[in-house]
């Protein structure tokens, strides 16, 4: 976060300068102070986004630490439940009439556009975020941010999870026309794995990690064998291994 420090005469409303006449001359400061108001007011909104992912880093790094893989990846499925199960949809109502216990309007706004988004009006207040952000707010049952709020950001990993793996599906077809083989691809999903968030990864099987990096030692050629002993074709292969995870394929 940048400090501005600025004088004390910028917050007076005119200035008193000398012209080349030499007459004094007042310079209204009204566009300077309008600036200063609005990155004043942006400044804090983001502060306060900041603080709130800040407050829920904290509590995400105790969780995924005092779990084992397997508690880690049943505390997603309940905490998920929560934002895009059962257990949402029975109490919706509730959810969209859920605000946040605070006065601060800016927070108000906010959940009142995730409420908006998430029944088909407006943005994503979310939306651009990093993964890591997104998993911080989706996965916060501490009341920080509304339920709406937490499926609204669910929402946008999902988006983002799904324009990565169109991309990553048509760059492991032209690998396997060109040279039958998948290795790039394996590589490719693996680096991806290990980019997300604990609790996304714990959704994954837990060897998930050691089935690719296994299929990138071998470089397999699947134009001239037969893959995994059944004749498998590229196609099934790389459906395979994208129907795991937080966002499986269904």
């Amino acid at each position: 976060m940048v400090n501005i420090n600025t004088s004390l005469s910028s917050s007076s409303s005119a200035s008193s300068v000398t012209t080349a006449t030499g007459r004094a001359q007042e310079t209204p400061s009204t566009t300077k102070t309008s600036s200063a108001t609005i990155t004043s007011v942006t400044s804090s909104s983001i502060s306060t986004l900041a603080r709130q992912l800040s407050e829920a880093a904290a509590r995400a790094e105790v969780r995924d630490m005092s779990l084992s893989y397997k508690e880690l990846g049943q505390k997603a499925a309940t905490l998920l439940d929560q934002i895009i199960g059962d257990s949402y949809h029975y109490n919706q109502e509730l959810h969209d009439a859920e605000v946040p216990n605070t006065d601060d309007p800016k927070l108000l706004a906010r959940a009142e556009q995730a409420t908006d988004f998430v029944n088909g009006k407006g943005s994503n207040p979310f939306k651009g975020m990093s993964r890591d952000q997104l998993a911080l707010i989706a996965y916060d049952d501490s009341g920080t941010f509304t339920v709406n709020e937490r499926r609204a950001a669910w929402q946008e990993a999902y988006d983002q999870e799904e324009a990565w793996r169109q991309k990553v599906v048509a760059k492991a077809e032209d690998e396997y026309n060109r040279t039958g083989k998948l290795t790039n691809f394996f590589i490719e999903v693996l680096e991806h794995y290990k980019e997300l968030p604990a609790i996304e990864q714990a959704q994954y099987p837990s060897d998930y990690a050691a089935r690719l990096q296994g299929m990138i030692d071998l470089d397999f050629n699947y134009m001239t064998h037969q893959a995994e002993g059944d004749g498998a074709s590229s196609a099934g292969l790389i459906e395979r291994l994208l129907a795991a995870g937080p966002f499986a394929r269904t």
